[in-house]
């Protein structure tokens, strides 16, 4: 026979049972309410390594400095932790004194992300020891959470089928046969464009390399020169040329990366900055013809990629001076100045020009490559040119295409998976 329990009792055990369940609700609620937070906060510390990842890869690429990199990330991480909605991060960090710590590191390959590597090309953004106190779940005895987040960014090359922007207007001619260089060597001085009216076109008669890019006239190539032009070109497609040789406008436009502003363009200062550095060649460079082609002299001796840097101001120099502000020319804008870095570095188009287009006309694009400008464009009537240097890669706005490689050529700073870490 079963023992005979009170009314009473019974009441006392369903108290129990409901304490104990209402106990249970309270720890699933705290539970919920609490990873909310925490994923919110965890979201919020991601974007905040995300943008600092970003701006360090573009600054070490803009000026190959890896302190000034350091620098530009960490001003970006706090720039955002103070962002409003972020006053957790915020407060947990303490603008680098409290227990949420950010640390940059760089790395040569990706992977693996190798921590050392003294130049990059590749940033590694950490932030950990964010605590944040728990709410309803310390009656589960959990009394705080910790949560870390690390983004990775750097250059990734743009090669044919990709979509490439902010490409300069004019297009030199490469050997299909040879892709990624197109038969150009590294660091040789490259004439960009012709404006010789009586002298051989490597695409046709009549036709100065110019290109249309968002239209034709002496107005849009001038712009496009300044830097005017951000819709895209994708590769594999054609390359429309116009006719005219443009001089003035040309001339008129590049020139303002060097920080002279005639005709147009002047007031145009804000539009298009000069360069962070616009020291050119003393003397100034000459082209000589050579069948369809031009050799770059200076002072009588030819310029090539064995003796340009002992005769010119070339690429790697600029490099190295950007590597120290006080070096500069002319101010950054993001320090309150008024120059951009890499104004003088151009992502031109590449051109199959085996068949003949004379003026204006479609050439097969074959990719693209990039080019420091040697010095400013000068014009004496219609004679002027271009000179450049072909340089292995430079930074640019698009897209990758299905299938990018390694190679020459522009590329963009995205973000990567850190390949050692979990919380990317």
């Amino acid at each position: 026979m079963q023992p005979f329990q009170s009314r009473s009792a019974q009441r006392g055990a369903v108290a129990i049972l409901v304490a104990i369940a209402m106990g249970a609700l309270l720890v699933t609620a705290g539970l919920a309410l609490d990873m909310g937070h925490t994923f919110l906060n965890k979201t919020r510390l991601q974007n905040a390594v995300d943008a600092a990842a970003l701006a360090a890869a573009k600054t070490l690429d803009d000026t190959g400095s890896i302190t000034l990199a350091t620098d530009e990330a960490v001003d970006a991480f706090r720039n955002n932790a103070a962002a409003t909605g972020n006053r957790e991060v915020s407060t947990a960090y303490g603008n680098g004194a409290g227990s949420l710590r950010v640390t940059v590191d760089y790395s040569a390959t990706l992977p693996p992300f190798a921590t050392g590597a003294p130049s990059g090309p590749y940033v590694r953004v950490r932030a950990t020891g964010f605590v944040m106190p728990a709410w309803l779940v310390r009656v589960g005895g959990i009394f705080q959470k910790t949560v870390a987040a690390a983004a990775v960014a750097g250059p990734r090359t743009l090669n044919v089928g990709s979509t490439v922007c902010n490409v300069a207007p004019m297009m030199v001619c490469g050997d299909p046969a040879v892709p990624n260089m197109w038969g150009y060597t590294l660091d040789a001085p490259v004439v960009l464009k012709k404006s010789t009216p009586g002298g051989q076109s490597p695409v046709g008669p009549g036709n100065f390399q110019l290109i249309q890019l968002g239209g034709s006239g002496a107005a849009v190539v001038r712009d496009n020169m300044a830097g005017s032009y951000d819709a895209c070109i994708t590769g594999g497609s054609t390359i429309q040329t116009q006719t005219g040789n443009e001089a003035g406008p040309v001339a008129q436009g590049l020139n303002t990366r060097f920080g002279q502003y005639n005709g147009p363009m002047h007031g145009t200062e804000d539009t298009y900055p000069p360069d962070v550095i616009v020291r050119a060649q003393n003397p100034a460079l000459n082209a000589v013809q050579s069948g369809n082609t031009y050799n770059v002299y200076q002072n009588g001796v030819q310029i090539t990629a064995q003796n340009i840097a002992e005769r010119l101001y070339d690429y790697q120099e600029y490099l190295t001076d950007l590597m120290d502000p006080a070096r500069y020319d002319n101010r950054p804008m993001n320090d309150g100045g008024t120059g951009a870095f890499e104004r003088r570095v151009l992502a031109v188009p590449v051109g199959n020009c085996t068949g003949t287009t004379n003026g204006q006309g479609a050439v097969p694009l074959l990719g693209f490559a990039c080019f420091f400008l040697l010095q400013p464009a000068e014009q004496q009537g219609n004679d002027s040119f271009v000179y450049g240097q072909f340089i292995n890669d430079c930074s640019v706005n698009g897209t990758p295409g299905p299938s990018p490689v390694a190679g020459n050529g522009p590329h963009i700073i995205q973000l990567y998976d850190d390949p050692n870490s979990t919380d990317s």
